[in-house]
């Protein structure tokens, strides 16, 4: 079922819809016509991390679809940290494809919608007929970057969410403080209105802890069993990365040929940060066109 409004903010007519899938029911907005695209939000946002991206998108000739994943905002939101293992989100996109209609999507990820782009990728290529990540790097780079001090220390908080308990306890204080720490260094800083709407998506219930147990589900998954899991991307894919990102070190863009064989390149934006759709939107929007343009 989808409903028709002018959501605050975006500026643009959206639909919005609810899919289906297993247990799981998933929020999504969207916009436009023509070959389908669907963007995977990151940590800690929600569909309107996309908010520069869809009319531009749309307005290019593509059906523009951004869910809330799976513990986010206005989607399902199981207690259970096992229920954000990174395959089972990805079998979410899968499904959200199809309960669209669609045999095939070109998939946008950044940040965790990165990650879970990737396993996308990999588990169920047949979805995915072209694939661009935001600052998000491949599994097999981050499982090395975290064997290095220098990244570990740019990616403490995974291990803190991972701590029973004690996160939910601490992220709601002084006005959700320590979510807003991790928007802090966008290029040009999130405005007081912008930072309201994801105060508001965090207060839903629940949604604190589902976005935390993505990182209480990924850190108790052994490396060993990660990699065993991997697999070579047939899709052709376009890396776009912010080199200021404060949480990912910048040798972490570009995956291994062998994981990502028809890597179409990876696109360096040296003035933006971590929040490289934010920071630099016209740009990413054009590459994004450009790239997806062949397939439409």
């Amino acid at each position: 079922m989808t409903t028709t409004s002018m959501l605050p903010d975006v500026g643009i007519e959206l639909r919005e819809g609810y899919a289906q899938i297993g247990d799981t029911n998933l929020h999504y907005v969207e916009a436009g016509d023509g070959p389908l695209i669907v963007l995977l939000h990151g940590f800690p946002e929600f569909w309107f991390g996309w908010r520069l991206q869809i009319e531009p998108l749309a307005a290019a000739g593509f059906r523009v679809v951004a869910p809330d994943t799976r513990g986010y905002n206005l989607s399902s939101k199981p207690e259970d940290f096992e229920a954000y293992a990174v395959d089972l989100l990805a079998a979410d996109i899968r499904g959200l494809i199809g309960e669209l209609g669609a045999e095939s999507a070109l998939l946008v990820g950044h940040d965790w919608g990165g990650s879970i782009a990737w396993t996308t990728a990999m588990n169920h290529p047949e979805v995915v007929d072209r694939l661009a990540i935001l600052n998000a790097a491949h599994p097999r780079r981050l499982q090395e970057g975290l064997h290095h001090p220098n990244q570990l220390r740019k990616s403490w908080y995974f291990f803190f969410f991972a701590v029973p308990g004690l996160p939910e306890e601490v992220v709601h204080l002084r006005d959700w403080h320590f979510f807003r720490h991790f928007l802090e260094d966008a290029r040009p800083p999130y405005t007081d209105q912008e930072i309201e709407r994801y105060v508001e998506a965090w207060s839903q219930p629940g949604a604190a802890a589902g976005m935390i147990n993505y990182y209480r589900a990924s850190v108790r998954q052994s490396q060993k069993e990660a990699a065993a899991k991997l697999r070579p991307i047939s899709a052709p894919t376009l890396v776009i990365w912010g080199e200021g990102d404060s949480y990912l070190g910048s040798d972490l863009a570009e995956p291994d040929r062998d994981d990502v064989p028809n890597l179409d390149r990876v696109e360096r934006l040296p003035d933006a940060s971590h929040w490289v759709h934010h920071d630099e939107a016209e740009r990413v929007n054009q590459l994004l066109i450009d790239f997806f343009t062949p397939a439409a």
